[in-house]
């Protein structure tokens, strides 16, 4: 995320060290005229000082330092500007809704009118990050290889999708099974999807093209969450080869395990490190990323809580070992898990926000690089998928909160807890990846091997694994 201005920021620290000095007091009026007079570079070191700041008086209670910050803030962010101006729009709107929630008649009433047809609106982001960034298309890639080689020599293939949303995936699939030399096999997927007119067309598009192909083929539609999934509902049969893929799903069933909606919101702040402005200022960046580093990992320490929730630790997390221990109990012979490799399911307000910075700090970057700043497509993206999911992660406790994820280690441990033994991802799939990534004529986009596992990369930031 290249910044408009490309000269260090040391020679802006002048203005920047009177903005660290100035406190968020109502004296200032309602319009600060002097914060549009700022350059590029200023303007994003200070809506991070900023955002951190509100986020702070939000979780200690302080609504009317929230209030005057975000007012300033307002001032600066916008959903259409640069990168920082773009991010900062997202965080500003979770920010405040959760300080609306502290009076749920208000907030209902606000929202009462809003009318979302939230079916088309997840298959139309879903379509679009499928086509802007490669993390999906990698992920089909690396997943249909890994079944195409378990599944070697079997006659029965059952492919049990937990969240049967893109038929793209399975198109591939089959293709690929009808290419093999002793012919394919007799395959059967289940999907399951809260939607059944989802399941109708996936099982119309996999029918259709297993009929082209001459493939003997059934589609099992499961409808209803996974989160209230029977596995008998799945109607595995003796003799089946199966396999289980979840794309992005099973961090949802995080939000089973958290107890009830508090309340009392917002939560208390456990750790009130701040940010340290001034090490920032000596500093020459030109990327959000870089800001973000500098500006907010030096001065943060994880609170005794945060520390819970470290890559180190062993997770506890009932609901999802109990479904993986049935998923074990169906005997499959292959089970892919793709999940976004970040840690946004930590107990404070201030963890997460930190957390979701960095990590939607690389998404906008992508963009960035990659799609015109006025394409409607990325204004979709941004805020329909990536500014849903920060109001997720910032505005909401509890059940409400299913935007859980979590680091590549803590699905490790899950898995060998329950007593699924990792396999290595096959090498061709690999290879097939980091071609599918190359071709996106953008050096930005990485691939490496970690334990047996595959992590996608924005630069040298883990993404999806």
């Amino acid at each position: 995320m290249s910044q408009n201005e490309s000269s260090p920021l040391k020679s802006s620290s002048s203005s920047l060290q009177v903005f660290s000095m100035m406190s968020l007091s109502p004296s200032l009026g309602s319009s600060y005229p002097w914060l549009k007079e700022l350059k590029s570079e200023e303007r994003g070191l200070y809506l991070i000082h900023l955002l951190l700041t509100c986020a702070n008086h939000v979780a200690t209670g302080s609504l009317e330092n929230a209030n005057i910050a975000l007012e300033q803030i307002s001032e600066l962010a916008s959903p259409d500007g640069d990168t920082m101006q773009r991010i900062a729009a997202y965080f500003t709107e979770a920010l405040a809704d959760r300080i609306l929630k502290t009076w749920p008649g208000l907030h209902k009433a606000i929202n009462s009118t809003r009318v979302v047809d939230l079916v088309s609106e997840q298959a139309l982001v879903r379509r679009l990050f499928f086509e802007v960034f490669p993390f999906l298309k990698a992920a089909f890639l690396l997943v249909n290889q890994a079944i195409i080689e378990a599944m070697e020599g079997e006659k029965v293939v059952h492919v049990i999708d937990l969240d049967a949303a893109e038929p793209m995936q399975w198109i591939a699939l089959i293709r690929g099974l009808s290419a093999r030399p002793e012919g394919p096999p007799h395959l059967r997927i289940t999907g399951i999807h809260v939607r059944k007119e989802v399941l109708d067309h996936m099982g119309h598009r996999l029918s259709e093209e297993a009929e082209k192909l001459d493939i003997p083929f059934q589609f099992n539609p499961v409808v209803g969450e996974l989160e209230d999934l029977d596995v008998e509902r799945l109607h595995v049969k003796t003799g089946e080869a199966v396999a289980i893929s979840s794309v992005l799903r099973l961090h949802s069933l995080l939000a089973s395990d958290d107890e009830p909606l508090r309340k009392k919101l917002p939560l208390a702040l456990k750790n009130s490190n701040g940010i340290h402005l001034q090490r920032a200022l000596q500093m020459s960046q030109n990327t959000l990323g870089e800001l973000l580093e500098k500006d907010t990992v030096d001065g943060y320490s994880p609170s005794p809580d945060s520390a819970s929730s470290s890559p180190l630790s062993s997770p506890v997390s009932p609901k999802v070992d109990t479904f993986l221990t049935a998923l074990r109990g169906l005997l499959p012979k292959l089970v892919v898990i793709t999940e976004q490799d970040s840690n946004h399911n930590g107990s404070t307000l201030m963890e997460r926000l930190l957390e979701s910075l960095h990590s939607y700090a690389a998404l906008f970057d992508c963009l960035e690089s990659t799609v015109s700043r006025a394409s409607s497509d990325r204004l979709k993206l941004e805020k329909m998928l990536f500014g849903n999911e920060i109001k997720n992660i910032i505005s909401c406790e509890g059940a409400e909160r299913k935007e859980r994820h979590e680091k590549l280690e803590k699905w490790i441990q899950r898995l060998d807890s329950a007593g699924f033994c990792n396999v290595p991802l096959s090498y061709y799939g690999m290879l097939q990846a980091k071609t599918l990534l190359q071709g996106y004529n953008c050096n930005g986009y990485k691939m490496k091997g970690e334990n047996g596992c595959v992590m996608i990369c924005w630069q040298d930031r883990p993404m999806f694994s």
